[in-house]
């Protein structure tokens, strides 16, 4: 008989647990709380547990599932808010109220609801796992396509057209019968034909990420920056405004009130191609900080096998993890108590393994069904005291591509982005320039650059303008700084409340864009006629420029047709 010899926070030693493997799910205590065997030494298992171990007493049995931490998959994961564990968290208040209690247990897809399903084989076809055998409309925005599983192959013998809860059998492939339901281990990657080269770029409707630091549909990305500067802010807005099909949000480790923010939010929001529900493309997955640590590290799994299901299907998925140094805060906490050898700050030896076999799931691909989809991961790192030499921010500057530096000044004087230029960087602006000067416009990547080199240029000047004042640099040089002080506050800066401002389109940004340029083109022509560069600060231009990103396009034209007229 198993049972527990000792009790170390999240982490419990049993003995003779029966049939015991690494990653097996265990059911601990009395209350049958939830864990998994992370390692076996002679007959002795250590269990990670999901859930408080307060109350449990040495003796107490130990009952092995046999089976390792999966999620249940199919019809009805979109609109749903879970724990890391895959509990719907509205069917736990059900049952405990408002404060989950301990050993409940609920299914993460509801075994109550039918759904309309419509065949895409038919009898006498042969089939092989990832093929879609039929749709099923799960929300008002998203079909649902239901795949062969893994493992399936072989001639489709019968299949049931109508409505089905979602462990009815739909179709018989050889002698397997085949639900909606389908179940899948969360550390273990779903598989695919091939990883491909993604060329398209994943729009946010946010200037600074899209023109400056994009990322591709299939990127990975990190937002690394100190408490207060808006990480969770950030992705709370790209998960509304991103044009991914589907939005899978893992709240790892943060605050109860920011959790809580999405969780009233997002159900209130429209997707902005469509007018309908936000939440009708969004899958929520909260693990407080005041939730057990080790589920921390579940939740993100959890959340990444949802990702893939959906890029299975052939939908290109953005997975927002927020934030993954909570993550490898559960991992240290773990590790000591297993009196492992810490590493770097304490952090287990592993951390950097960890963090690759997350982010390396991200990317485009070839399904089993021949189809291009994609999971783009964006992954929120909170440094203590926004040292980025930190070993978490760190390692998972070794795998991103995509580094959105957010800084404390900007913060503090409320320029919304606060993210820093000059530290920021995406290395897939190659493949999205040519994207952008295809389908947007031919002079985008010019547009681009011209304002990064301003912005740089200006870093330089400031230096000199606090030795010798601003008045004393030469008037080319002062403009410069006029100029790059436009390009920070009228394009980089965006107002969240404005209801035009909010999200900015591809179309407008490139006339945005144009404008300034040329305002700095016509302007040297100017400051090289004699113009003083504090007499065209003080034109009314200036002013029409700040006001452009609240109107619409036609006044950023007509404003761009004025100005090369020439600046007087």
């Amino acid at each position: 008989m198993s049972s527990i010899i000792k009790i170390s926070g999240p982490v419990v030693r049993a003995k003779n647990v029966q049939h015991s493997k690494v990653g097996d799910v265990v059911k601990v205590g009395n209350l049958g709380l939830l864990g998994e065997i992370i390692e076996i030494v002679k007959d002795e298992s250590v269990i990670q547990v999901y859930e408080e171990t307060d109350g449990l007493n040495i003796g107490e049995k130990v009952v092995n599932t046999r089976l390792p931490l999966s999620v249940e998959l199919g019809p009805g994961l979109l609109t749903s808010v879970y724990d890391g564990v895959q509990r719907p968290l509205d069917v736990l208040k059900q049952k405990s109220g408002n404060f989950i209690g301990r050993g409940l247990t609920a299914p993460g897809i509801d075994r109550e609801k039918k759904w309309d399903f419509k065949p895409k084989v038919k009898v006498g076809d042969v089939v092989s796992s990832g093929q879609v055998l039929g749709e099923v409309k799960e929300t008002s925005l998203i079909t649902h396509r239901v795949l062969v599983p893994h493992g399936v192959n072989g001639k489709v013998t019968k299949i049931f057209k109508g409505s089905h809860f979602v462990e009815d059998t739909i179709a018989v492939i050889g002698k397997e019968k085949v639900s909606m339901l389908q179940k899948w281990p969360v550390k273990s990657p779903r598989p695919y034909l091939k990883k491909t080269t993604s060329s398209e770029p994943l729009i946010t409707g946010q200037r600074v990420y899209d023109a400056f630091f994009p990322t591709v549909k299939g990127g990975q990305c990190a937002i690394p920056g100190p408490f207060g500067c808006g990480k969770t802010v950030t992705q709370q807005a790209i998960a509304k405004w991103c044009d991914a099909d589907i939005i899978v949000y893992v709240g790892c480790g943060e605050r109860g009130n920011e959790m809580t923010e999405v969780l009233r939010d997002f159900p209130e929001l429209k997707d902005p191609k469509s007018g309908k529900p936000l939440m009708d493309r969004t899958v929520l997955i909260a693990n407080t900080s005041n939730m057990p640590v080790a589920a921390r590290e579940a939740s993100v799994y959890t959340g990444m096998a949802i990702a893939e299901y959906y890029r299975d299907q052939g939908y290109h998925v953005a997975l927002m993890a927020d934030s993954t140094s909570r993550w490898a805060e559960a991992m240290r906490e773990i590790s000591g108590r297993l009196e492992e050898m810490p590493g770097e700050e304490g952090y287990p030896a592993y951390l950097a393994s960890r963090l690759a076999q997350f982010y390396e799931r991200a990317g485009m691909v070839k399904t089993l069904a021949k189809k291009d989809a994609s999971i783009t991961v964006i992954g929120a790192v909170s440094p203590a005291g926004g040292d980025f030499s930190e070993p978490v921010t760190q390692n998972t500057l070794k795998i991103v591509k995509v580094f959105w530096a957010l800084d404390a000044k900007l913060a503090a004087k409320r320029h919304y982005w606060a993210i820093n230029w000059l530290r920021s960087y995406s290395l897939y602006t190659d493949i999205t320039d040519k994207w952008f000067n295809i389908n947007v416009g031919k002079n985008w990547s010019m547009y681009r650059e011209n304002a990064m080199a301003l912005l740089q240029k200006e870093s330089s000047l400031l230096e000199i303008a606090q030795l010798v004042g601003k008045d004393a640099m030469p008037e080319k040089e002062q403009f410069i700084l006029l100029v790059a002080r436009i390009l920070r506050e009228d394009l980089l800066q965006q107002n969240a409340f404005d209801e035009v401002d909010k999200y900015c389109p591809l179309s407008k940004q490139y006339l945005l864009f144009e404008a300034v340029d040329t305002f700095h083109e016509e302007g040297l022509k100017a400051i090289e006629k004699g113009v003083p560069a504090n007499k065209i600060e003080r034109m009314k231009l200036i002013e029409h420029i700040g006001r452009l990103k609240y109107g619409p396009d036609e006044d950023v034209k007509k404003l761009i047709k004025v100005m090369k007229r020439g600046i007087q």
